[in-house]
């Protein structure tokens, strides 16, 4: 890992922010922790871009107000979501706002490591978005309706007993249409599978 490599940890868990850091510093990072929103925003901009794990769920400016500010002010930095278990619909806000991934807590190592290694690259390559973009149709393409469907579930932030109510199937059924739905789009998260869903959204409002 590059030691320049700067992650801001904003979360108003102590416990979260003292287990990520220790994590974070092992493997080669800096860290700067901030217990708030408003915290981070206050000196974010006379600090050096970097990637930022926020959470959602924080007292005063929760993490959705928080990059609606960044977005609003061109804070340019990709975001990492940290939600507690339940708040997929939260996320998916979030990456509708621009959040390049989300980790549900308590997060698993492996899992963050990727997600900061891709916000890192995306940080250094601003077409990663376009790439993405160009490449979503072809790979949606694959899926049949029903995974189609499922997928567009998962975009509108419904959990899979939801999808299944909507759909006339049960929870089991949904759960295969998924996992054959994601080995098709070759990825390994649902955040994954919802970039493509949001470039070929995005493809499709630009053709209208």
């Amino acid at each position: 890992m590059n030691n320049n490599q700067l992650i801001y940890i904003v979360d108003d868990d102590d416990a979260v922010r003292r287990s990520v850091k220790f994590m974070l510093k092992h493997t080669g990072f800096q860290t700067r922790e901030m217990a708030s929103g408003d915290e981070f925003l206050k000196n974010v901009q006379r600090n050096e871009r970097g990637c930022v794990l926020l959470d959602i769920r924080m007292p005063g400016m929760d993490g959705l107000e928080v990059q609606e500010h960044m977005n609003k002010n061109g804070i340019d930095m990709p975001i990492i979501i940290l939600t507690g278990h339940g708040d997929i619909e939260i996320a998916v806000k979030a990456m509708r706002a621009g959040a390049l991934n989300f980790i549900e807590k308590p997060y698993n190592k492996d899992a963050l490591l990727r997600a900061i290694d891709e916000a890192f690259r995306h940080l250094e390559n601003n077409n990663l978005k376009e790439i993405a973009a160009s490449d979503a149709n072809m790979r949606l393409s694959c899926l049949t309706g029903r995974e189609r469907d499922v997928l567009n579930g998962l975009l509108q932030g419904y959990p899979n007993k939801t999808i299944a109510f909507d759909l006339g199937i049960s929870p089991r059924t949904v759960e295969i249409y998924r996992a054959n739905m994601m080995e098709k789009l070759r990825v390994k998260s649902l955040a994954e599978a919802l970039r493509f869903g949001f470039a070929a959204e995005a493809v499709e409002i630009v053709a209208e």
